[in-house]
């Protein structure tokens, strides 16, 4: 069909948009539907840059067709989360509704404009997924903030405006940034901010548009009034109150400050009768004459509009899906037919992760700087970005979001059942269903080891899965080394490559230990809230460790240049082995077994100080937040001990490379001997700390119950299973300890916590299969002391791993019924509760010892060549696998990573033929649509990344 030639072309055309608009309230690949016949009439809508667009409907056609096509001229995928409001007859702000015919509703179509506005507000942003997405809710925190709608304090104020700032402008120019501000409005009052806004500007250089966004949406959704429209009340005193509502639930303010919030979960129903708004509460015991609520509000019309705005706030963040239709009544109609319509938060997020979008670029209105819009919006690179002062006005933030507890959020979302893990991924962000939490270099979470990123997972996200920081334009610059057809060359021997792993992990290594005796020591150190005695105690048993390492690597790298003939060639000797190098450091780290032994004692005091001071607990949190901080802080103080573990596992394989006649067989024999006796000498304190850390981020992460850290507590594994309910199957998180197993599942809460809804005690405890009495695949009965619970496992292999670690922890109980505290030297006390190392009881030993270490001794770290499904050529990558994730690195030399992918959920492999990868040593990361090829230098170290990537995807 040809287009009239005088028919005005839209934005997205000008902008080279694809015929197939990717319009998130249509079916994928679906163009905007047909209009109903008849005669046309023109729509005009402002925009969030201020402009304003006319839009020609028809009289017959619902809102939806309206809403449809502001999307589609905007190019906008994520387009459920804005909404059309206006004006109506009434002097009253209304949402359009989109099963309504438009002229029905907007009785004056000449003399109305709409406003296309962000309608929901999703509790982390970084559950958008298009840049887009996130521009145009800056814009809204740009209105916002402008109006006096977002209250925040003077230092929030000013943060934002900067990032505002940075993006319209760019980096700090005095005379440019004050003439900025003099002839630009940002705040109500600005003039008295204008300084601190300078300021804060001057600390964004090189911050692109796009991070200026991840920036602003990073401060303004940690802000008590983010997203919130009041709708003004009285309670049954006839005090003066507002009500608003959020992805949370029902909240209550007075004046500008919350003084109540009722959950989604707590709440049976919403109605109102008259100008009376009722929220009905589920029953509860301890406040049983209180189960219904009462507001009065202006009129009848204002609670009905209030109430429309909870129905749909709940179905969007709660519901699985859209609501179906109410059935028509056949004689009489009772109550109001409203339902929610478009897609729920979770239907976009699957929209988006399942379909494939060409990216188009879009224009800033009032920005002065190229947008790069193939920014992805959880991008480790993002999170890294985070500015430190934040945490400094938010200091109730909880440290654990997205960064380290990915794992767990996305576990949770997306059904990676069966996973016995015993640590997390750093995160947020990538395509893996693994999110808030977590996959974000740069974010906050929790457990063990990383949201998650972020995350969360995400985490990430409650909802949704992170899009994959490997689209990253930090990661795919000009600037990047690529190469397509020549090979690097290296020496053949197998024994070459065992020292190069040697190489490439020490590096890594030195940089984890660099995190403590430098960044650490400069950022918290220094601060007079880090007591003398935990500063002296981490530089004491630290900064031997670190320099004693610098020497280390230096030989090892003098070794493999002359091994490769790179250098010293006109010196006489044999260079091609390792063992004599690792025999004479490993003897002389021996030396240093005591600070080794007290590691420990600074992991236990820097946690006791931090529980007794909240501003070095702040510190910390802040410090966990820089870009050289990637995994949780606990995870640096633990790495020297597993380094022993990883030295263990190389000279095995050396030893077992090298025939007894090789020169280099006795030297290596040799240090195996030395490094084993150093691992047995140190195992028992490596697996206090590592269980204690373990505890001590999964208390951070979980609410509702009380005393987690307690002696003789082992974590040992966690998953999904669904729980058999009087509402069916509900999907929830295990925890499996050694002697309780808990339930758990995602809180909605600002720090994405998991919420804790039983505890079984192991001791006892029974087990049945019970697939043929509930008619559920894959379940058995849970029969403990006070309550028997059914769940069930996704397959009938994860049931099987699930009852054998059951059972084996419900022996483990039974033969400890006597609990010891095998405990450090020193414990930690609050108040009355106690919080100390756990440990096994000496009578026996754990079936998951050495579980703990998995994730840590097979790290590896080293070039590989990236290619993404459809692109030509290879780009390389310094790339380090730690902790469930691959972290990448322009080079080793960089200080912090730029982008990281988590792998749980994600399916090695090697090409096939028809993919016609045409190279040697490629294997395949793939989820889904998401398709990444990594090229190793050799077959041993294929083989490395393969079997390790295959142990943990």
């Amino acid at each position: 069909m040809v287009e009239p030639a005088d028919r005005p072309s839209t934005a997205g055309q000008r902008l080279g948009a694809p015929e197939s608009f990717g319009v998130s309230t249509l079916e994928p690949g679906l163009r905007p539907p047909a209009q109903p016949p008849g005669r046309q009439i023109s729509i005009r809508v402002q925009m969030l840059d201020d402009t304003q667009e006319v839009f020609q409907i028809s009289q017959r056609s619902p809102g939806k067709v309206l809403f449809d096509l502001v999307c589609a001229h905007l190019n906008l995928v994520e387009g459920d989360y804005f909404g059309l409001e206006y004006q109506d007859q009434r002097k009253m702000m209304v949402w359009l509704d989109l099963l309504k015919p438009t002229v029905k509703q907007i009785r004056r179509p000449k003399n109305t404009i709409l406003r296309f506005v962000v309608k929901f507000f999703p509790p982390d942003h970084t559950q958008l997924m298009e840049e887009l997405t996130r521009y145009l809710f800056a814009l809204q925190i740009k209105h916002d903030l402008a109006c006096g709608r977002l209250i925040c304090n003077d230092t929030s104020a000013a943060l934002m405006v900067s990032h505002i700032i940075q993006s319209e402008i760019g980096d700090y120019d005095e005379t440019q940034s004050w003439q900025h501000l003099l002839h630009n409005k940002y705040l109500p009052d600005q003039d008295a901010l204008r300084d601190k806004i300078i300021d804060c500007h001057r600390k964004n250089v090189g911050q692109t548009p796009a991070e200026s966004d991840y920036q602003l949406l990073e401060i303004a959704r940690r802000l008590e009034m983010y997203g919130v429209r009041l709708h003004p009340a009285k309670d049954r005193e006839g005090t003066k109150l507002s009500l608003a509502v959020a992805h949370t639930g029902v909240l209550v303010f007075q004046g500008y400050t919350k003084i109540n919030a009722f959950n989604w979960s707590k709440i049976r129903k919403l109605s109102f009768k008259r100008k009376r708004f009722l929220i009905k509460l589920r029953a509860d015991p301890q406040n049983a004459h209180h189960d219904t609520l009462e507001f009065a509000m202006a009129s009848r019309d204002c609670c009905k509009i209030f109430w429309k705005i909870c129905v749909e706030y709940h179905a969007f963040f709660r519901l699985f899906e859209e609501p179906k239709p109410k059935p028509k009544p056949v004689l009489f109609t009772r109550g109001s037919s409203f339902r929610f319509s478009g897609r729920t938060q979770k239907q976009i997020i699957d929209y988006v992760k399942d379909s494939e979008f060409k990216k188009v670029p879009f224009e800033r209105k009032h920005s002065k700087i190229l947008s790069n819009s193939s920014m992805s919006p959880q991008s480790s690179s993002f999170r890294s970005q985070v500015p430190k002062e934040v945490t400094h006005t938010h200091t109730h933030t909880h440290i654990n979001t997205n960064k380290h507890y990915y794992v767990f959020l996305y576990s949770l979302q997306y059904g990676n059942f069966g996973m016995s893990i015993t640590c997390r991924s750093p995160s947020s962000s990538a395509d893996s269903p693994l999110a808030s939490a977590h996959v974000l270099v740069n974010g906050t979470g929790s457990v063990n080891g990383q949201a998650t990123a972020s995350t969360g997972i995400p985490g990430q996200s409650p909802d949704g899965r992170l899009p994959s920081p490997l689209t990253s334009p930090l990661l795919t610059e000009a600037g990047y080394v690529r190469t397509d057809d020549e090979d690097e060359k290296f020496p053949t021997d197998k024994a070459y490559f065992i020292a190069k792993e040697l190489l490439t992990t020490e590096r890594t290594y030195l940089k984890d230990l660099q995190v403590i005796t430098e960044s650490f020591q400069s950022v918290v150190g220094t601060d007079e809230a880090l007591p003398d005695s935990v500063r002296n105690l981490i530089s004491t048993n630290y900064d031997p460790v670190y320099k004693f390492h610098q020497g280390f690597l230096k030989e090892v790298e003098q070794r493999l240049a002359q091994w490769e003939g790179r250098s010293n060639a006109h010196i006489k000797g044999d260079y091609q082995r390792i063992g004599d190098i690792l025999l004479k450091n490993i003897q002389g780290l021996r030396q240093l077994t005591v600070h080794l032994q007290k590691h420990s004692e600074c992991l236990v005091e820097l946690e006791r100080a931090s529980r007794s001071s909240r501003r070095l607990e702040t510190l910390c949190r802040d410090f966990e937040q820089q870009k050289a901080c990637y995994l949780p802080f606990n995870i640096f103080l633990l790495r020297p001990l597993h380094r022993l573990l990883h030295y263990k596992l190389i000279l095995e394989r050396l030893c077992k490379h090298y025939p007894p006649t090789h020169d280099d067989f006795r030297d290596s024999r040799a240090a195996l001997a030395e490094i084993s006796e150093m691992v047995l000498q140190l195992q028992g304190t490596m697996m206090k700390m590592e269980n204690f850390q373990k505890l001590l981020e999964l208390k951070k992460d979980l609410t509702g119950i009380e005393n987690l850290v307690i002696p003789g507590r082992e974590f040992i594994r966690l998953g999904c299973l669904s729980k058999l309910s009087g509402k069916g199957l509900q999907q929830r998180m295990f925890l499996l300890f050694s002697d309780s197993l808990v339930y758990t599942s995602r809180g909605m809460t600002p720090s994405n916590q998991f919420k804790v809804h039983g505890q079984l005690p192991l001791y006892g405890m029974t087990i049945r299969e019970s697939e043929e009495e509930w008619g559920v695949p894959h379940s058995f009965t849970l029969f403990g002391q006070r309550q028997s619970v059914v769940v069930a496992a996704s397959c009938a292999s994860e049931m099987e791993r699930w009852v054998e670690d059951i059972r084996m922890a419900i022996d483990l109980a039974e033969q400890s019924s006597s609990p010891h505290a095998d405990l450090l030297s020193t414990s930690l006390t609050d108040s009355s509760k106690c919080v100390c190392m756990c440990v096994c009881a000496p009578n026996h030993t754990s079936p998951w010892t050495y579980l703990s270490h998995v994730s840590f001794i097979n790290q590896l770290s080293g070039n590989l060549l990236r290619k993404f499904k459809n692109s030509n050529g290879w780009q390389k990558l310094w790339v380090v696998f730690t902790n469930f994730s691959l972290f990448f690195y322009k080079s080793h030399q960089d200080d912090y990573p730029l982008a990281s992918l988590p792998l749980l959920g994600y399916s090695v492999t090697v090409p096939s033929e028809s993919e016609n990868i045409h190279k040697d040593y490629v294997f395949k990361l793939h989820f889904k649509s998401h398709v990444y090829y990594f090229r190793s230098e050799s077959e041993y170290t294929f083989e490395r990344y393969r079997l390790n990537l295959e142990d943990r995807c």
